[in-house]
């Protein structure tokens, strides 16, 4: 294998196999993605669900089908892969060193490099459940690697602690499969997940939720016994005299990604400390020119096409630094998410880019707006804002587990050199 390529990019999944497409459909002719799997398509592979490609392909997909479609695409247009190979390290001359199964230690040499490895999930030790340490405590996507690739069973009666896409998704799966999901529990008030899996998973199969419980005890020696379960305040402080055992031999946790960010912090890419993901502008360039980021490994989405879209600009902007062909770094400008807004994406945004395409703006709120939610995007940044309302749109709702995307058309930009930036906020309506 040929040892200098012109863009680079680490991650099979939905961002990576998008970006790598992109890149050759912008010109770049040497494109390799590498992955530690033995073979591509990500997370995709074990979500045997539909749910996926309505955007992107206007069907309703489960995950390695729409997986299989980008895999296609890429191998047509004459992207590499290089599976089953671990990357060691990235340096800011675009050196990437890789440990491959066959092939021992090698060394590429990038014109650009596209960070998309994904997510993984919050462990147990991570939230800090007390109790024994038994067999049969599992994250929810581990279950459904078990389940959905592997053929097995992590257990016959389940409690599952998180109200996450992935928790409620195999609260179904696991009904099916013939086992007994006696219960969800979520800490927070309100649903953390999208509220078509609600519907779908758990109250079409009348799976009991319990919002605003946690896990406070795993009961068990050798395998989990029970679990214990209390309701908690409005500080999230267990209240003692609600606990109740659960017998089950089994509980999964559906309590939150993170973004797969060890290359990008190693490599030197400044983090967002809320969203744990590179601070990134709306072309996928991080803090490091030269180094672009999309999907997962930037914040968790909710929908795939979502990443496969930011992967698509990633991979653009890529192929145009590889070329010299970006844009210098003078055109761009902060945005900041204030208010009820948690955290929003991207964080700065790149003037030049706007010319060709509209801003995409993509936001958690902080907690449900049930009676209808009015974003606003104005110019300026806090105290310095001008005032000027570039932007507004109404939502009939907004909440913490639904992503809230804003798509401004590049007219509303005129002045943003003037103003330095963007503002975002939120006004909540009342009945």
């Amino acid at each position: 294998m040929q040892r200098r390529w012109d863009v680079v990019v680490i991650g099979t999944g939905p961002a990576g196999l998008a970006a790598a497409l992109s890149a050759r459909e912008h010109g770049a002719r040497e494109v390799l993605v590498i992955d530690r799997e033995p073979e591509p398509g990500g997370i995709l592979l074990q979500c045997v669900h539909n749910g996926f490609g309505l955007e992107t392909f206007r069907e309703d997909l489960p995950g390695p089908s729409y997986a299989q479609r980008y895999i296609d695409l890429a191998e047509k247009a004459g992207v590499r892969f290089l599976m089953d190979s671990m990357v060691l390290s990235v340096s800011r001359d675009f050196r990437i060193l890789i440990s491959n199964s066959q092939q021992g230690i090698l060394e590429f040499q990038a014109g650009a490099v596209v960070f998309a490895m994904g997510c993984r999930e919050r462990s147990r030790a991570q939230i800090r459940i007390p109790g024994t340490r038994p067999a049969g405590v599992y994250t929810a996507g581990t279950a459904q690697r078990w389940v959905n690739m592997e053929g097995l069973m992590p257990g016959k009666r389940f409690v599952i602690l998180g109200s996450g896409d992935i928790g409620m998704i195999m609260a179904r799966r696991l009904t099916l499969e013939g086992a007994e999901v006696v219960r969800v529990v979520e800490l927070m008030p309100y649903l953390s997940g999208l509220s078509r899996n609600l519907v779908q998973c758990l109250q079409d199969y009348d799976i009991p939720l319990f919002l605003s419980h946690t896990v406070t005890n795993v009961l068990g020696n050798n395998r989990v016994s029970g679990v214990e379960v209390c309701a908690v305040d409005a500080q999230l402080h267990p209240i003692r005299e609600s606990a109740e055992i659960i017998p089950c031999d089994t509980l999964l946790l559906s309590v939150g990604l993170i973004p797969e960010n060890e290359l990008s912090l190693k490599t030197g890419v400044l983090l967002d400390p809320l969203t744990g993901g590179p601070m990134t502008d709306n072309t996928g360039a991080t803090s490091l020119e030269g180094f672009f980021a999309a999907g997962n490994a930037v914040h968790v989405y909710d929908l795939v096409d979502y990443v496969s879209q930011a992967g698509q600009a990633a991979g653009k902007s890529a192929t145009l630094f590889a070329a010299g062909k970006l844009p210098a770094r003078a055109d761009v400008f902060p945005v900041r998410y204030e208010g009820a807004i948690r955290y929003g994406v991207p964080q700065r945004i790149s003037c030049s880019s706007l010319a060709e395409e509209p801003l995409v703006l993509q936001m958690r709120v902080r907690q449900p707006m049930e009676d209808g939610a009015e974003f606003f995007v104005s110019a300026g940044i806090g105290g310095e804002a001008t005032g000027e309302l570039l932007f507004k749109r109404k939502f009939p709702y907004a909440r913490p587990g639904e992503m809230v995307t804003l798509t401004v058309q590049t007219s509303a930009f005129a002045s943003l050199k003037e103003c330095g930036g963007l503002t975002v906020r939120v006004k909540e309506e009342t009945a």
